[in-house]
């Protein structure tokens, strides 16, 4: 058998492991045929994993532009030109779209119409051998990013992560909800710290994060510890994944496939609003048309990391307090519990969206 289709949306991830779902891109292998799904597997893995290998991780979202992967000449220009005496990235992406750029534009008949040359099997078998040897070839070192060793810098004390642990552990259980059906959402999970106390409870969580480090360590953990309910992703909650492809309808859009009633937000609230300039009662909105159950924890400007956004910035947040929090929130949510974490500024609540809402 082989692969006639080699889309990264094929892979999607299920019990903690990266499963290929679509069995119809299965068809008979043909002695001799090259393989069709080359050009696309190059587009959709090789091209975006070497870019973020070679250049910048960022350079991912390109994927989001190019729903059938990111352009071979794009990549070529972009890539340093180090890449060049790579000979896996040589072959496999600038002299592929240096072909493919060839026959797109010759208008020579001759040439458009060249066959493919016959690759015997065993030939066929070492090509795809130094694709899979390509791939694993690549490799990332972290950069240092704002986020990415996050509990190492908070201004928490031992005894105070570990009531906010354990008010978080309390909170999620007190959640009435089928833990088996239920999805928790946590937003702004950094490494998954408390991501991993909903998994042990039973839930589904999908961990979520802006910072690319945080969820790069996140999925290393995932997959070391093999934990199956756990799924880390890269997310900005301030521009989150849209929907995309043909008439907008090929790929739901980051709040269509937020199936979980249970929300995650914990020491991300002063991020949208004072890092981002979201007003409260938009904030509180948003979450209102996402959760049925919301974890939240208020930081105030008192805290550090607060202190620390307005550093570099004017204090322009007048409205940002304690009191206009819940009085926006109110308007969606009942407020169930709230509680003060131990030697600390911050707040967490339990809140349950109005019926009304």
């Amino acid at each position: 058998m082989v692969l006639k289709d080699a889309s990264a949306y094929n892979i999607q991830f299920h019990h903690g492991k990266p499963i290929f779902i679509d069995t119809l891109s299965f068809t008979k292998y043909r002695e001799g045929e090259p393989w069709v799904a080359y050009k696309q597997f190059c587009q959709h893995f090789v091209a975006p994993l070497a870019l973020m290998s070679f250049k910048d991780c960022r350079l991912a979202q390109l994927s989001l532009n190019y729903i059938d992967g990111v352009p071979l000449d794009l990549a070529s220009k972009l890539l340093p030109r180090r890449s060049y005496l790579k000979y896996s990235l040589l072959v496999h992406i600038h002299l592929h779209a240096k072909a493919q750029q060839k026959y797109a534009t010759s208008s020579d008949t001759n040439v458009r119409s060249v066959k493919p040359k016959r690759i015997e099997s065993k030939a066929y078998s070492a090509f795809l051998q130094g694709l899979h040897n390509t791939i694993k070839a690549l490799h990332w070192k972290f950069p240092e990013t704002e986020w990415g060793d996050y509990y190492s810098t908070t201004n928490y004390q031992d005894h105070s992560m570990h009531h906010k642990e354990t008010l978080v552990e309390e909170f999620l259980s007190s959640v009435d909800v089928d833990r088996e059906a239920s999805v928790v959402h946590d937003l702004g999970a950094n490494d998954g710290h408390f991501s991993r106390i909903a998994a042990r409870l039973g839930f589904s969580v999908v961990s979520q994060d802006i910072d690319p480090v945080a969820v790069e360590k996140n999925y290393l953990q995932t997959k070391s510890k093999q934990e199956e309910n756990l799924l880390p992703l890269l997310l900005d909650l301030t521009n989150p994944s849209p929907a995309i492809g043909w008439s907008s309808a090929e790929r739901m859009s980051f709040a269509e496939r937020l199936e979980g009633k249970v929300v995650l937000a914990l020491a991300l609230i002063h991020h949208l609003a004072i890092s981002n300039n979201v007003p409260m009662g938009m904030i509180a909105k948003f979450f209102g048309g996402l959760a049925t159950h919301l974890i939240i924890e208020f930081v105030p400007k008192s805290d550090s990391q607060v202190k620390r956004l307005l550093a570099s910035r004017k204090d322009i947040f007048d409205r940002y307090d304690k009191e206009q929090f819940e009085i926006e929130f109110s308007a969606f949510f009942s407020i169930r519990k709230q509680v003060d974490i131990e030697d600390s500024e911050r707040t967490l609540y339990l809140m349950s969206r109005n019926k009304e809402a």
